[in-house]
């Protein structure tokens, strides 16, 4: 129902016909959006971190026909704010530790909506001048918090994902786009990257997925027999991707002795470090994260570790011109849009021709808050981690699987008492995650470590406190000694 409390919004619809609002209609509506977002975010602690529902109970409550008459602003603002939009997991609750969650910075959340309502198309420096130096400045400052030298650029993307297909395409470029082309991955990299592989031509039976070794990280002599094996039998190595921060543990590939081995045998070495690549604003990070300043390609995602809102992913590279030259085109509409040198057109430096303006949510939030605070905000995260390991290695109930990296720590409930089998573990610690979901007010995720169920919490929300990660804890063990009662196993 509609909040009293709130402006009051001209009941009338819009005349037949007509798609302008008055002055008037336009304040009224975003002011009542503004005050929905914000009453949203103020009351986002007390509420469930996911909220869901069955596909059948939503279609009864949404299929219905378009509308030929228009509606009042209020009636459809508010069923969008109370029926839609939270149906949803909250990323940016303090609780939402699954997958890779994030909490948006308020001038990052103002920024998109100034884009949406400047309508800006970040297509080329004649139509977006001001918006595309402004994106030339933060891809700046990501090129130097890498270490990548002068020349080295890239451009916003809609995320990880895209930052893939654009870097294996300026790979598959960069070596002559060859007949029988292989890249090599991570058996823990993101599903994102063998996808972008197989988008850019590589043949699905040419994509090599390399073992990990017990800590998660690509094993190096596995890689080394695999290209060697390829090149035995005719294909034609082009790529390996290394992980910055493996989205299931948080693992870190030796990153250096990847630009080595990549540079010894004429390899494009990518980078994933959409997850954990903007640890590298702090200290510890840039320890982590040493030799990623070789790589090739890298790629970043504002969205999640700089706090930013959806989308803002990035693409790296350590020369501006692979991009130039595996996407430049000049189709004779566009004639109109070459300034000359130095005026670039970021469509000839991805695959997107219409773009968002990206780089303001990121500028804006940097200029509001500095630096400072969000190394604090960073930092936080991956301490909560480590606190986090902590109390699953005390716990008498709860498994370490993996070590706390950046901010991800894998666990299971697995008594040190009782000798359990793996079907058994395996079947209460997926009954301790459907209570979790259903009956706590956290959301965390599960992976598989090399075939073993696990746990998963990813601590980056800036708003995340020891509280918050240790009452979630404290409902895992709660829960799993409730499973394993029903289990009934022998002690």
């Amino acid at each position: 129902m509609p909040n009293d409390c709130g402006p009051k919004i001209d009941a009338q619809a819009p005349a037949d016909g007509d798609l302008q609002m008055s002055r008037e209609q336009m304040l009224d509506l975003g002011q009542r959006a503004l005050e929905l977002v914000v009453e949203r975010i103020e009351s986002l602690s007390g509420e469930n971190a996911w909220e869901g529902e069955f596909r059948q109970v939503l279609e009864d409550q949404l299929l219905e026909d378009a509308p030929e008459d228009g509606r009042p602003a209020a009636e459809v603002i508010e069923r969008a704010a109370r029926e839609i939009l939270p149906v949803a997991a909250r990323i940016d609750h303090p609780r939402s530790f699954g997958f890779i969650p994030s909490s948006p910075t308020w001038p990052g959340v103002v920024a998109d909506f100034m884009a949406a309502g400047y309508h800006i198309n970040q297509c080329t420096w004649l139509v977006a001048s001001g918006p595309s130096q402004l994106e030339l400045v933060v891809i700046d400052w990501f090129r130097r918090w890498i270490g990548y030298p002068e020349g080295a650029g890239g451009l916003f993307t809609s995320g990880g994902s895209a930052a893939s297909v654009d870097a294996f395409v300026a790979a598959r470029e960069a070596a002559g786009h060859p007949e029988r082309a292989t890249v090599y991955m991570s058996d823990q990299s993101h599903s994102a990257l063998s996808r972008a592989a197989f988008i850019v031509g590589i043949r699905r039976d040419c994509i090599r997925m390399i073992p990990s070794e017990a800590d998660f990280r690509m094993d190096m002599y596995a890689l080394a027999r695999a290209v060697a094996a390829d090149r035995d039998a005719g294909l034609n190595p082009i790529a390996v991707a290394a992980n910055a921060g493996t989205v299931s543990t948080g693992a870190i590939d030796r990153l250096e002795e990847f630009a080595d081995f990549c540079a010894a045998e004429g390899l494009w070495l990518h980078v994933d470090a959409a997850y954990g690549g903007f640890a590298i604003v702090t200290e510890r990070g840039k320890r982590l994260l040493r030799g990623i300043e070789r790589a090739d390609s890298i790629g970043l995602d504002a969205h999640k570790w700089l706090f930013q809102p959806y989308e803002a992913g990035c693409l790296l590279v350590k020369d501006e011109n692979t991009l130039r030259d595996a996407f430049g085109v000049r189709p004779d509409i566009l004639q109109d849009t070459v300034w000359g040198a130095n005026h670039p057109n970021f469509s000839n430096l991805g695959l997107q021709l219409s773009r968002s303006v990206r780089a303001l949510k990121v500028w804006m939030s940097i200029q509001v808050f500095g630096m400072a605070a969000f190394r604090r905000a960073v930092e936080k995260g991956m301490e909560l981690s480590a606190q986090a390991e902590e109390y699953v290695q005390a716990s008498p109930i709860l498994e370490a699987l993996s070590a706390a990296t950046l901010g991800i720590v894998c666990f299971r409930v697995n008594p040190a008492n009782r000798n359990l089998d793996e079907q058994v573990l395996d079947t209460v610690n997926r009954t301790v995650l459907a209570r979790m979901f259903w009956d706590d007010p956290a959301f965390m995720s599960s992976t598989l470590l090399h075939g073993t169920f696990a746990l998963r919490m990813c601590i980056i929300n800036h708003t995340t406190t020891w509280d918050d990660v240790r009452e979630t804890l404290e409902a895992v063990e709660r829960f799993g000694l409730e499973a394993l009662s029903k289990n009934r196993t022998p002690a």
